[in-house]
């Protein structure tokens, strides 16, 4: 069984083109039936997004810890237990590839750190943030980036690196380098594709929003201090 594990918090505008979107992955031809489970970690939730989840062909759990850490670490825990030999995680504001599972099990990796495309850019992320943004990220296989949103490791590399920690924040970053520590193989791979938002109102504080925001701060700055 694969499982995907997608923690929420807070996240109604965005969960159905989510759950959609990993439910289409989950019925790729490739994956030759293989069950695919998917794993919904509703952390203190206070808007629609439990009822909406209701609503599809998916496992929920509730939590109250606010960490994005407890949440994927939680529903690992969940999905191993049920026998998933693959844990596929992406975040509720993101939308996977119709062929994400079927990209990251065919690396044949112990682990698959892929990449994200942004789309719908936030309106205060200008023309010369955009240019800044793409020309520092690496959207190329042997890149170095590290994203929940698009994670894939097996059951058995997951327990050899004691899974995700409790942090608010870079619980991603932490698994993958205890992985990295454990000597197992990790694809950094440019062929799982997914979407993700650019909002820069981030969930988790020090994630992939607060590094948008500073970099659209940076740019206004040097913009600034160029028309000075």
């Amino acid at each position: 069984m694969i499982g995907i594990l997608i923690p929420a918090h807070n996240e109604e505008e965005h969960l159905d083109e989510c759950l959609s979107a990993a439910l289409r992955a989950a019925r790729h031809g490739l994956l030759a039936g293989e069950r695919v489970e998917v794993l919904v970690v509703l952390d203190s939730c206070t808007d629609r997004s439990a009822q909406i989840v209701a609503g599809y062909p998916v496992m929920s759990l509730e939590i109250a810890a606010r960490n994005v850490g407890q949440a994927r670490a939680a529903g690992a825990h969940v999905l191993l237990e049920r026998g998933a030999r693959w844990i596929s995680c992406t975040d509720a504001d993101s939308r996977v590839a119709d062929d994400w599972l079927v990209a990251q099990l065919g690396l044949g990796a112990d682990a698959v750190c892929g990449t994200v495309t942004v789309e719908r850019w936030h309106e205060s992320f200008d023309e010369a943030a955009q240019i800044r943004y793409h020309s520092h990220y690496q959207a190329r296989d042997g890149h170095r980036h590290i994203h929940g949103a698009n994670l894939g490791v097996s059951a058995e590399a997951y327990r050899w690196a004691g899974g995700f920690e409790p942090l608010t924040c870079h619980e991603d970053v932490q698994l993958v380098r205890q992985l990295e520590a454990c000597g197992a193989n990790i694809a950094w791979s440019h062929r799982p594709q997914v979407h993700t938002s650019a909002r820069l109102d981030s969930r988790a504080p020090g994630g992939f929003g607060d590094f948008l925001r500073n970099m659209a701060q940076l740019e206004q700055k040097n913009t600034d201090q160029i028309d000075l």
